[in-house]
């Protein structure tokens, strides 16, 4: 049976020790969409939602949210991040394609980062505009690829 690297002797929940390993250039691009009424998408890209510039502040939360991953998902380590960039795909009529990159240089990083800004964007694009579509969908979270560290290059198979 492989040992679990995230529990100790006991059985107990551990943080892994990443103190040995390499500092690499790590990569990781992370995608999602919200899914909404064409007249919510309409207000959004018109910019005329009660809430203010939803893609705006979606873009910050999603930045922030990165940031704070380590607060969020219990035995991630803190990572020093170098870039995080958030971008929407409004091409779709009814649906918002949310792609967030982190980028760092450390011992381990950015996948579970670029996961949780992706999600929290999406998070705050449904709190913005649940007032005029409480029926949004969040949908189809996943880490697109990676690159960096021991496990190399990971690219999702279309």
């Amino acid at each position: 049976m492989p040992k679990l690297t995230h529990l100790n002797a006991k059985g107990e929940a551990r943080m892994v020790n990443i103190s040995q390993k390499g500092d690499t250039e790590r990569e990781a691009v992370a995608r999602g969409k919200v899914i909404m009424k064409p007249t919510t998408l309409e207000q959004i890209r018109a910019n005329s939602l009660k809430k203010g510039d939803v893609l705006a502040v979606a873009r910050v939360a999603g930045i922030m949210a990165a940031k704070k991953t380590p607060e969020l998902i219990p035995l991630c380590h803190p990572i020093l991040t170098n870039e995080i960039a958030i971008d929407f795909d409004l091409s779709e009529n009814d649906a918002i394609g949310i792609t967030a990159t982190v980028k760092c240089l450390g011992k381990t990083g950015a996948e579970m980062e670029a996961l949780v800004a992706t999600s929290v964007a999406a998070l705050t694009i449904y709190d913005m505009g649940k007032s005029v579509d409480r029926g949004m969908t969040i949908t189809e979270i996943y880490l697109e690829s990676k690159r960096g560290g021991k496990s190399g290059v990971y690219k999702r198979e279309k």
